[in-house]
């Protein structure tokens, strides 16, 4: 039986992208690192890790009945914030604001059904919502607690979000490709 490497969340949009390039532009070189590219920005609701083709059917039942339950909502991107703090920064992101609750109430509701269905995650961490912008490998603090401070209060846009996914990671030398195994619109 195929193993796949996945995880349940959803792709960004372009606005996104261009927030995401111009941090990069400004803050180059003082944080190094890998920065996600554009097209494979996207929110985490839970990362699976391995998964059987048996797992991903269940998974894929379960966000079905997800997409049924929700309507699509908006939410609004702000702030720049790093995991796991500022004493070690290992990731930038990108947080948000407006529709933060309804984004943990989606992550909550994903976690519970697929723990029912026997879908427990190692490593499992509290969904934070945010989008990762860049892997840190080594950062001027300095100049990385000001860009903080300087986002602080900045909205970069929002997004409606409308579907949710099942979607696998294959780690590559070039970075991870992520393919959409199969997506739902919310209130469909």
């Amino acid at each position: 039986m195929k193993v796949v490497r996945a995880f349940v969340g959803f792709f960004t949009s372009k606005r996104i992208h261009e927030v995401s390039e111009r941090i990069k532009e400004e803050i180059d070189p003082k944080i190094t690192g890998k920065w996600v590219e554009p097209q494979n920005l996207h929110m985490t609701f839970q990362f699976l890790g391995e998964i059987n083709e048996g797992q991903a059917l269940e998974v894929i039942k379960n966000l079905q009945e997800i997409a049924k339950k929700n309507i699509p909502f908006k939410i609004k991107y702000k702030s720049l914030g790093v995991f796991p703090d500022m004493r070690s920064p290992r990731v930038l992101w990108i947080g948000v604001s407006e529709g933060a609750n309804k984004l943990i109430k989606l992550a909550k509701e994903v976690e519970r059904l697929n723990a029912r269905r026997g879908i427990i995650p190692k490593n499992s961490k509290n969904f934070v919502p945010h989008v990762t912008v860049c892997r840190i490998k080594r950062a001027d603090r300095r100049a990385l607690g000001d860009l903080l401070r300087k986002y602080r209060t900045v909205e970069f846009g929002e997004d409606e979000i409308n579907k949710i996914a099942l979607i696998s990671s294959s780690l590559t030398s070039v970075g991870p490709i992520y393919t959409v195994v199969e997506e739902f619109y919310l209130g469909a």
